[in-house]
């Protein structure tokens, strides 16, 4: 089973109909595309924040093994490292952005593919809708004093007998 990321698209004058085509799906899984294009995939998908941090964090890491001194195949595993964190990453980086610019964050539907998931996510929803007709909910309301048994001052604890033993 694989989990999705639900996001739904800011509203802006579209009909029920149309809003529900434009929901997003995320399939959290690793990317291989992040992973071995990192900057590319990042322009690409237009993660310009997540692209100018990358970009920004790879250079210092960079500038700091050199001033350090460390040999080419450390920064090389290094660079790796930080290319399979994007590369695990890479959902999360798209959601995060999407949310940053009004996406709402329906949360994650768990389903063995895209179309399921749209079903489960679309058909919970549904159910989870308010009823058409309100129903006054009242308080739960304590019975009166005089209903209320007085209690025995010779039964002890849970037990509903004198000398019930522990």
């Amino acid at each position: 089973m694989a989990a999705f990321a639900v996001l739904e698209p800011p509203r802006r004058h579209r009909g029920a109909s149309e809003h529900a085509d434009r929901f997003l799906f995320l399939r959290d899984r690793f990317s291989l595309g992040a992973f071995l294009f990192g900057p590319l995939w990042m322009i690409w998908r237009r993660l310009w924040l997540a692209l100018t941090i990358y970009l920004v964090i790879a250079g210092l890491i960079g500038y700091a093994l050199q001033i350090v001194g460390i040999d080419w195949t450390v920064v090389t595993l290094v660079f790796g490292l930080i290319q399979l964190l994007i590369g695990l990453e890479g959902t999360n980086l798209v959601r995060w952005s999407r949310v940053r610019h009004g996406w709402y964050d329906h949360g994650v539907v768990i389903a063995d593919d895209r179309e399921l998931a749209e079903r489960r996510f679309f058909d919970s929803r549904r159910a989870v809708r308010p009823a058409d007709v309100s129903v006054a909910a009242s308080a739960p309301t304590l019975p009166p004093a005089s209903e209320v048994g007085q209690s025995r001052s010779d039964v002890v604890g849970l037990f509903p007998e004198p000398g019930g033993g522990l």
